[in-house]
């Protein structure tokens, strides 16, 4: 049986031509410009299944994100990540796979 999403889900991914945001309960705003995006990774961890253990990591050089799977608006993330040329959907479906603490390299902007 899933688990109830509700710490996630009350994360709320905010996505504009220009940016990408996370509205966290607690009130604070993390963000990444698009053209500041450096590189997306992510992050599994052995704390599942009833905690978080799935992570979104946007780095750019200016900010970042890290966005839990299952936030509110992370279907809509994962479809804007996928357009970024060169992006590594295998990444993303090792990602889902692990258990264990690691990180997945999905894409990284040219040099």
């Amino acid at each position: 049986m899933p688990r109830d999403l509700e710490p996630e889900r009350q994360f709320i991914v905010r996505i504009s031509d220009t940016e990408v945001a996370c509205e966290r309960p607690d009130g604070k705003t993390e963000r990444v410009g698009w053209d500041d995006l450096q590189r997306v990774e992510i992050l599994t961890t052995s704390d599942g299944p009833m905690a978080s253990d799935v992570f979104w990591l946007l780095h750019g050089t200016n900010g970042g994100c890290a966005i839990a799977q299952g936030a509110t608006g992370d279907r809509a993330l994962l479809e804007r990540l996928q357009a970024l040329p060169g992006f590594d959907n295998a990444q993303v479906v090792e990602a889902m796979g692990s258990c264990s603490d690691r990180r997945f390299l999905c894409w990284q902007k040219p040099a």
